[in-house]
């Protein structure tokens, strides 16, 4: 278990917090708040048990210089909006300076004030102690509450952990509960579903989840590749070529293991990666030769709800097909339907499923969404987390 800031003394303390305010922005406006928003209730915990608060956050890709797109004005006036009190702001191509510092000095309990985009500093992601002991200097505590960053060892992240008290947010202790919970102490039957595009991208969470689950449901891309080890007919499709022989050996290593390792039963095809193509479902060993795989079929969706309604824990990560088009949507559509619709815990692993829960609007009938792909990827491989790792244990 990791400390959490209810397990320290936060009065009369200078704290800072690393958040994840790396929005979406058109022409310098913030189109989608909910990241500021999930900051808000350990925020107001620190301010309500008076403490001074100092934030930080990256915003976009700025690769180590200052570049006035990325700056993080825009999130501070959100912030105090959404706070109903000023955040203050002082703008710094160094991060931190002298006026900085004094701002970070002259903070009352109760105050907040946002540092500008630490990944202005090229030091940020090389996780250098010398911006990370400047961080530090700061605060008298460290609260880390980025779980979507957590993965990086970066001196935000990870670094600064090395020179203050480090504990969790509301955030992240959210996000490592239900993860260990479900992938280490999970309540059976305990099912793993994986779609995306390529095996090679989720070897490491193949292999960690088949000495976990009683059920693996494969979709998306990499249904081909597993196809091909089998030596099926897979058209043209999508095919992690380099990751064949590996997933060969895991189906291997599934039936060793008495997993079950469910591929798709049948496909829906194009006869063109468009929209408007020329669609026909196909049992799985009928495909044609000059025919994509595009989605699961609908005897697949019926055998993967069947499964996952039945289930005590479910872990989703990637789309069942090209969900980004609607007519090829329907697949991810039918296993985010029996997510919201399983009555055991539903957890979901960020990217590109979440973007999926959300666009179908069924965000709310599951237990858990990760608030980090990479992040949540990387917890399911059994990797340590260096953002996780800096939290001290209870």
């Amino acid at each position: 278990m990791k400390k959490t800031v209810r397990d320290i003394d936060l009065a009369g303390k200078k704290v800072i917090e690393r958040c994840d305010f790396n929005v979406p922005m058109k022409n310098g406006v913030i189109t989608d708040d909910t990241r500021i928003r999930a900051s808000l209730p350990t925020i107001r915990y620190i301010l309500e048990h008076g403490a001074s608060l100092i934030l930080m956050s990256h915003l976009g890709r700025p690769k180590g210089e200052p570049k006035p797109e990325f700056s993080l004005a825009p999130v501070a006036k959100r912030l105090s909006e959404l706070l109903a009190q000023e955040v203050l702001f002082v703008p710094s191509p160094e991060v931190v300076d002298s006026k900085v510092e004094k701002a970070a000095s002259e903070l009352k309990p109760g105050q907040v004030l946002l540092l500008e985009n630490v990944r202005y500093v090229a030091g940020e992601t090389k996780n250098d102690p010398v911006f990370a002991k400047k961080l530090a200097s700061l605060g008298e505590i460290f609260v880390q509450d980025a779980f979507g960053t957590s993965h990086r060892a970066h001196s935000s992240t990870a670094g600064i952990g090395e020179y203050l008290p480090t504990v969790s947010g509301f955030l992240v202790e959210k996000e490592v509960q239900f993860l260990d919970e479900a992938v280490n102490h999970p309540k059976r039957p305990f099912v793993g579903i994986l779609g995306g595009a390529k095996v090679g991208d989720k070897i490491d969470v193949i292999e960690n989840l088949l000495d976990k689950v009683d059920t693996l449901l494969i979709g998306g891309g990499m249904a081909y590749t597993f196809f091909k080890a089998q030596g099926k007919e897979i058209g043209t499709s999508i095919l992690d070529a380099d990751s064949v022989s590996l997933a060969a050996g895991l189906l291997k290593k599934a039936e060793e293991k008495g997993v079950k390792m469910l591929l798709p039963v049948d496909i829906v095809t194009a006869d063109r990666f468009a929209e408007d193509a020329d669609c026909e479902i196909y049992p799985w060993d009928k495909m044609p030769k000059d025919r994509m795989g595009m989605d699961i079929g609908p005897e697949t969706r019926k055998l993967y709800r069947d499964v996952i309604l039945e289930a005590e824990t479910v872990v989703w990560n990637g789309p069942m097909g090209v969900f980004e088009m609607p007519r090829f949507a329907e697949g991810t559509k039918a296993v985010a339907q029996a997510m919201a619709d399983c009555k055991g815990t539903t957890i979901i692993g960020g990217g590109d499923s979440a973007a999926a829960v959300h666009q179908f609007g069924l965000g709310d009938k599951i237990s858990h969404i990760s608030t980090g792909g990479g992040a949540s990827l990387e917890f399911l491989e059994g990797k340590e987390l260096p953002g996780i790792s800096v939290i001290e244990d209870l």
